[in-house]
């Protein structure tokens, strides 16, 4: 299994593998790395905010936030190169919540 600095390292290749224009058009929003949903033991990943179509004057607003979840992800993924392609693919997921798509959309790219 993989180490939990070496899941963060994953999500840090996500997050760097984004092609300029959308890395850039991050505002606002915190990514993090936890253990498991306190309520949900089994999900992957959760955008919580506003996605980024919707917002008015965010000023001073908190910012948004996506957790990626080792636990469930290093559960379901033995293989260290499968588990890394889902950290990608949740990474993904949750951005594409934060842009605006929804669940239809979302897996019509490939990232359901």
């Amino acid at each position: 299994m993989s180490g939990q600095r070496s899941f963060e390292e994953h999500v840090r290749r996500a997050l760097d593998s984004l092609p300029p224009r959308l890395a850039g058009a991050l505002r606002n929003v915190a990514i993090v790395v936890q253990d498991e949903h306190p309520e949900d033991p089994d999900l992957f990943g959760l955008y919580e905010g506003v996605p980024l179509p919707e917002r008015g004057d965010m000023a001073g607003a908190l910012p948004d936030r996506i957790a990626i979840y080792r636990v469930p992800l290093e559960e379901t993924f033995d293989d260290p190169a499968e588990l890394e392609e889902e950290i990608r693919i949740t990474v993904l997921h949750e951005l594409a919540h934060y842009f605006g798509l929804d669940e239809d959309r979302i897996e019509e790219l490939g990232y359901g």
